[in-house]
């Protein structure tokens, strides 16, 4: 799918967070783009609007068009000043389809590694494989903050991968960059999230089975939890209703979904979690309680 990219310079790169994040631990934002060429049919951004810091452009023609931040990294390296908890990204993916071009997040983990003061923490959220272009500049971030990579991983089911966000990676892919991740000394998290339909215990295996460490998920967002704010779109509510999926929208079955998994887990003696408390397990900061698995 053919998508337009454009550059501008932002004002300020680190933003401070609230709400969700806020709970979760972190303490700023990075957003090196606005808009994402994934392009994803549930993705809540663009239901925030505005208070993403998106424009009409952006929303009415999501994944068609993105915004790099191409003096991002120069921000980044005058705004450190080494007491961040970042969460990198919320509001788009960082190596989205377009970035293979941009090469933004090279200079971004670069001021990252150079950094006088480095963050405490420095999350990348992404379902991207392109990462691995970056793993040296990944491992040396690393040797001077605690980086952690959140990679998204959906559903066990590339059926399904294929209907709600035909742009992604194939699942197995997904599952080649986090043993490439691992193998090249990242920490990371198989963070599964949106959960989308699935054999939810077979895909919990797979994760006990491929990662260590924390486990994360989060399901669907939906209204009748979720009263304002950021919710899914109405792409993925439509797949949902076309194909019977509904379930996987009613907050009963996603909380005994998310509570069976959390036993597994626990069984297995990893932290399961979800919601902000989930999200937190990544900073590998916070005190982490456990009762049945669930970080609280």
């Amino acid at each position: 799918m053919p998508f337009e990219i454009f550059q501008a310079d932002a004002r300020t790169i680190l933003s401070p967070v609230s709400g969700f994040l806020k709970e979760a631990g972190f303490t700023h934002s990075l957003t090196p783009s606005r808009n994402c060429t994934f392009g994803c049919t549930y993705c809540y951004v663009p239901t925030m609007r505005v208070q993403a810091g998106l424009k009409p452009e952006d929303w009415q023609h999501w994944g068609q068009r993105t915004t790099f931040k191409r003096n991002a990294a120069g921000l980044l390296a005058k705004e450190l000043r080494g007491t961040e908890r970042i969460y990198c990204s919320p509001l788009t993916d960082p190596y989205q389809p377009a970035e293979d071009q941009q090469k933004l997040m090279r200079e971004i983990l670069r001021a990252v590694a150079d950094a006088e003061r480095p963050p405490e923490v420095f999350v990348v959220q992404t379902r991207g494989p392109l990462i691995l272009r970056d793993l040296e500049l990944l491992q040396a971030a690393g040797e001077r903050t605690r980086l952690r990579v959140s990679f998204s991983v959906t559903t066990d089911d590339d059926r399904i991968r294929r209907i709600f966000e035909p742009i992604c990676a194939p699942i197995e892919t997904r599952w080649a960059t986090i043993r490439a991740l691992r193998e090249g000394g990242v920490a990371v998290t198989a963070t599964l999230a949106p959960l989308l339909p699935c054999d939810a215990n077979a895909l919990l295996a797979r994760v006990l089975e491929d990662t260590d460490g924390p486990v994360v998920a989060d399901p669907l967002h939906v209204r009748a939890v979720k009263r304002s704010g950021a919710t899914t779109r109405q792409p993925a509510l439509e797949i949902c209703r076309k194909f019977g999926f509904e379930q996987w929208l009613d907050p009963n079955f996603q909380n005994q979904t998310l509570r069976g998994m959390s036993a597994q887990a626990a069984a297995a003696g990893r932290v399961f979690g979800w919601g902000p408390a989930g999200f937190g397990l990544l900073t590998g900061t916070r005190e982490q309680t456990e009762a049945g698995g669930v970080y609280t």
